[in-house]
């Protein structure tokens, strides 16, 4: 089963101790080209004593490189920075393998879950509004809430065995991944149920993709699911906005983040990198995909595009309290709340593949006890790669990943564009990414 645990002894050896570092713009790009593969990272000014180890930036170049080259995947970029600015950003690879044009640190992906953070951010803002609860029934916002069931199985006929919930969802459920909403890649008796209701999949964004039943009662147990897509509906019922509107009004634009959108402009398009599955062999293939570019709706859990530069920025709010940019996005105590234990002594459980094209086995960190917040994953004990415990993090399908450590204040983005889900080659390649971003703040 692939995890994060499992890679960290491949972290970059100890190098220099030096403080912490900002970008400077205006001085010159580094670029290194070898084998058609490109790296660019920025000199930097120095902040505190110290200075900036080059050899420990060399080293992640080396890694990310290697891996390209070797085609455990396509491509790679990856940038990190600390609340002092942006302190790495490497491209490696190709966008695609059957074509010519090299990754670049402005690639576009579908970044997919990484939309979830996105949604919750502005689900919360509304929260900070009085325009939604987190505790009050959901229904009061969105009616359709009334009509969930859930599935308690089928029966000798095939016929599904609903009925009603114990108790109402709630937003805290739905952000929480405790309201029982599921994803049919993770649970078999979705893949079951809506083959029997001719439920289409959540990808194609239509609306009778969100008429899957919960499998337990609301705040039963963890199980990740189509909620955040609800969260979505939410914030669009309570804003009078459509989510694409919403999120370019109240946080891509006023972080600056011009890249990331739901709908593909021409120009982006030429920037997008494919999606390649990994074959029975090992070998990457590029496979068409796109998510759909005129929806019935606007997906909340998954339905961004965006680069690694843009998302960045977005968690560099995080690493600021919620404001950044000269732009408050969230009050300080709402960025505490959404990254503190919301599910109680409930545990993030294992997540065992019903589609092993699309995911592997997940389970990220071994052993460990793993809570949810308001929209992250919370590891509860220090990651052998340097993160803390307390640390905030989460994924998108394609193998892209990013983390927020607090207590350190250090961000990262990690985009490599391959299927399935916890593919191994490509955590590989987060860990020893990740262990030298911190092993360059030592």
């Amino acid at each position: 089963m692939p995890t994060i645990a499992a890679f960290a002894h491949i972290g970059c050896p100890d190098g220099s101790i030096f403080a912490e570092i900002q970008r400077d713009s205006r001085l010159p790009k580094v670029q290194h080209e070898e084998s058609g593969l490109k790296s660019t990272y920025y000199h930097t000014t120095i902040i505190a004593q110290g200075g900036i180890s080059m050899a420990t930036l060399d080293r992640i170049d080396k890694a990310l490189k290697q891996g390209a080259e070797d085609k455990n995947v396509a491509g790679v970029v990856a940038t990190a920075a600390t609340r002092k600015g942006e302190i790495y950003r490497g491209a490696f690879g190709k966008r695609d393998l059957s074509k010519a044009a090299d990754m670049t640190t402005d690639t576009v992906f579908w970044i997919a879950s990484m939309t979830k953070a996105v949604t919750s951010v502005s689900a919360m803002q509304l929260v900070e509004q009085g325009k939604l609860s987190l505790d009050a029934p959901l229904s009061k916002v969105l009616p359709e809430m009334e009509s969930v069931q859930v599935l308690e199985g089928f029966g000798a006929d095939g016929e599904p065995r609903l009925r009603a919930p114990k108790r109402p969802v709630t937003l805290r459920n739905l952000l929480t991944h405790t309201a029982g909403f599921s994803y049919d890649m993770w649970n078999p008796d979705i893949i079951r149920y809506m083959q029997y209701a001719k439920v289409p999949g959540i990808i194609t964004c239509e609306n009778a993709a969100l008429r899957t039943p919960l499998v337990f009662d609301p705040g039963d147990r963890w199980e990740y699911g189509i909620n955040v897509d609800w969260v979505g509906k939410a914030v669009e019922a309570a804003s009078g906005k459509s989510l694409e509107v919403y999120f370019r009004d109240h946080i891509f634009g006023p972080l600056g983040m011009e890249d990331t959108r739901f709908v593909l402009t021409p120009e982006q398009r030429s920037r997008l990198a494919s999606i390649h599955q990994r074959k029975a062999d090992g070998s990457l293939e590029p496979i068409p995909f796109e998510v759909p570019q005129k929806p019935e709706f606007f997906m909340g859990g998954g339905g961004l595009y965006g680069t690694a530069g843009d998302y960045l920025t977005f968690l560099q709010m995080f690493l600021h309290g919620g404001r950044f940019k000269g732009a408050q996005v969230l009050r300080e105590e709402t960025v505490r709340l959404m990254g503190s234990n919301q599910i109680g002594k409930l545990n993030v459980g294992v997540m065992k593949t019903a589609i092993p094209d699309l995911s592997n086995d997940v389970d990220l960190f071994p052993g460990m006890e793993l809570k949810w917040g308001l929209g992250f994953l919370i590891n509860t004990e220090k990651l052998p790669t340097g993160r803390s415990a307390g640390g905030l993090a989460w994924a998108g399908l394609a193998n892209t990943y990013f983390w927020i450590d607090p207590v350190q204040g250090v961000a990262g983005v990690f985009l490599a564009h391959t299927l399935p889900f916890a593919d191994p080659a490509a955590l590989q390649l987060l860990v020893q990414f990740e262990s030298g971003v911190y092993e360059a703040l030592a």
